[in-house]
């Protein structure tokens, strides 16, 4: 451990201006280059495939609150694209689902019998 801290801390700068580095990587921490580094070298795949067996997945989450939660919470700027793809698949079925309860409560909405007073909207 201490050699990687004094190689680390002594590595020289960049060749390049940080303003010149491609957006994908300007967003990589240190903490996702030293792990990629470290799964490169154990000749692992570069994604990080153990939080798949911590829990559901995203994209095997069933539409509804839990869904909903997970995908607020995520902090999009730590996703691989890999993950970000799962994300946008999840929050897409998430609105499916929102849209198909819409469409249910209007068309109850719609199916009141006339005689009940419709709601006035606030309005005296």
């Amino acid at each position: 451990m201490f050699e990687y801290y004094v190689v680390m801390n002594n590595a020289p700068e960049p060749a390049f201006p940080a303003d010149a580095i491609p957006g994908v990587l300007r967003a990589m921490s240190p903490g996702v280059v030293d792990f990629l580094f470290r799964q490169l070298v154990a000749g692992e795949p570069a994604e990080d495939v153990q939080w798949q067996e911590e829990g559901t997945v995203l994209s095997a989450q069933a539409p509804g609150a839990e869904l909903a939660r997970r995908l607020a919470e995520t902090e999009l700027d730590a996703l691989t694209p890999g993950e970000l793809f799962h994300y946008v698949r999840a929050a897409q079925r998430l609105a499916a689902w929102a849209e198909g309860l819409r469409e249910d409560a209007v068309s109850r909405y719609c199916a009141a019998p006339s005689g009940r007073a419709a709601p006035s909207g606030g309005a005296a």
